[in-house]
């Protein structure tokens, strides 16, 4: 039996992964790091489903906050069943103005409600993390040298997903491999870049179970 399976009540559990990319465009380097993510699980006999955002269709604006609920389209049903099916995930998108795409934010706001994602407490100010067990890993692209983001920015994109979306919900550890500069970047850094997503993509097949 091979390492990526355990045990379970008598059952076997295979190492399953989401793969999320949230690049509004249909064709970018984050897709291409998901793409070397996403070969280097499945070399380790992981189980893989991926969405792409630009193939999302849905109102990104939690209008009314937690006062009321919209309906959730589909693809955005299809999103937190696949979130809720995986023991890792894995995000792949720019950092843009400190931050994800506002389209891949409306995703997390719609889809990241109480009932889902956390539980708040009546009597406290404390909550439950719904989403605990989880792994991640997250993916980001800059057209800053990290270094830079590091000093100027204080790494602000990395601390928005890591901290008040993953953390705060129950998925860690959250491993972040920021790339860049992308836009000056050669064919031979874009290939250690795309190799280094494979690797961690093997890592987490090999650990998500």
């Amino acid at each position: 039996m091979s390492a990526l399976f355990i045990r379970i009540n008598g059952g076997d559990m295979p190492a399953r992964l989401f793969v999320f990319v949230g690049h509004p465009r249909s064709a970018s380097l984050s897709h291409g790091l998901a793409d070397a993510y996403q070969r280097g699980a499945e070399a380790q006999g992981a189980e893989v489903r991926r969405m792409n955002l630009s193939d999302m269709q849905f109102d990104p604006d939690l209008t009314e906050g937690y006062h009321a609920r919209k309906t959730l389209e589909s693809c955005l049903e299809e999103w937190r069943e696949n979130l809720s099916w995986a023991n890792h995930t894995c995000w792949a998108y720019p950092q843009w103005w400190g931050g994800m795409p506002a389209k891949m934010k409306g995703v997390i706001d719609r889809c990241f409600l109480p009932g889902y994602a956390m539980k708040y407490h009546d009597n406290d100010p404390f909550w439950d993390r719904l989403l605990a067990g989880r792994r991640a890993d997250v993916l980001m692209t800059s057209d800053a040298p990290v270094w830079f983001d590091r000093l100027s920015n204080g790494r602000a994109a990395k601390l928005q997903v890591q901290k008040p979306v993953l953390y705060f919900s129950g998925i860690k550890p959250a491993r972040i491999l920021q790339v860049g500069p992308v836009k000056t970047a050669t064919e031979a850094k874009i290939a250690k870049w795309l190799k280094q997503a494979e690797a961690r993509g093997a890592q987490a097949g090999r650990k998500a179970r």
